[in-house]
């Protein structure tokens, strides 16, 4: 169980390096390069249009057409 929150942590912090830095779309190797671990998340949302992001605590990703990814922070509204 430890290490499975160790990993939601690391991707929740890469996620949010990568915000802070300006960027809200990178490709998937470029996640992978950094550490980033797919196999476990937080939970996940589907909006309204029908687009699926998958969270780790208050950060997701939506993936893209291209195969990459679009980073969102989560706003209240979507709590719910």
């Amino acid at each position: 169980m430890k290490n499975i929150n160790n990993a939601l942590r690391k991707n929740r912090r890469i996620l949010h390096a990568l915000l802070e830095d300006g960027k809200d779309k990178i490709g998937k190797d470029k996640l992978v390069q950094k550490g980033f671990n797919f196999k476990y998340s937080t939970h996940a949302f589907t909006s309204k249009t029908g687009k699926h992001y998958t969270f780790w605590y208050d950060y997701g990703v939506m993936q893209m057409d291209n195969g990459g990814f679009f980073i969102v922070k989560e706003r209240d509204e979507t709590k719910n």
